[in-house]
């Protein structure tokens, strides 16, 4: 079956944590798209440096959450920064766990969710450096190299990528979730 999923980034994202997810969901025969609040092109950071440019295939002012079936959220620490204090990346978020489509995060992107208000009471992981903003913001952090709930798939890094493209494809196929309380 036919499905559409955004990864929403930005500058300074994470190359890997775009890279091989797009690539995984494109394998499974799906159409995998990178939202971003500007057009034309959105810069990776790849290590200890910039990395390649990748094109936008749609601007966030012109997408909705009812056009996709899941939501990918890269990590780097630029990426989630900029996105997490843009009130229509978070609506765009709050979309998916409203409707109890599939979100998926890595590394950094959880920071994105904080914002958005829809970590309480959920099971996640992501890098260590974002574990205590998490808590604070009342999930319920583990370390673990990939973590789910009811349709939330969390993962710590890039040597994570292979458990969390699996988890994240799994989640796909399943579609929609129980709804959270938000």
């Amino acid at each position: 079956m036919s499905k559409r999923i955004a990864i929403l980034a930005t500058h300074g994202f994470e190359e890997s944590e775009l890279q091989s997810p797009k690539e995984h969901l494109e394998a499974q025969g799906w159409t995998a798209e990178i939202v971003s609040p500007k057009s034309g092109s959105i810069k990776a950071w790849s290590g200890k440096d910039w990395g390649k440019e990748y094109t936008v295939d749609i601007v966030l002012d012109d997408a909705s959450a009812d056009d996709y079936d899941a939501l990918v959220l890269p990590g780097g620490v630029l990426n989630p920064d900029q996105l997490r204090t843009n009130d229509k990346a978070i609506n765009f978020v709050k979309s998916f766990f409203v409707a109890g489509k599939p979100v998926a995060a890595i590394c950094h992107g959880p920071q994105t969710l904080i914002n958005a208000e829809v970590v309480k009471g959920r099971k996640m992981t992501s890098v260590k450096a974002v574990s205590i903003d998490l808590i604070n913001a009342g999930a319920i952090w583990s370390d673990e190299e990939v973590v789910t709930d009811k349709g939330l798939v969390t993962s710590r890094t890039p040597e994570d990528l292979p458990a969390f493209n699996k988890k994240m494809v799994e989640e796909i196929r399943e579609g929609l979730h129980t709804v959270a309380n938000l």
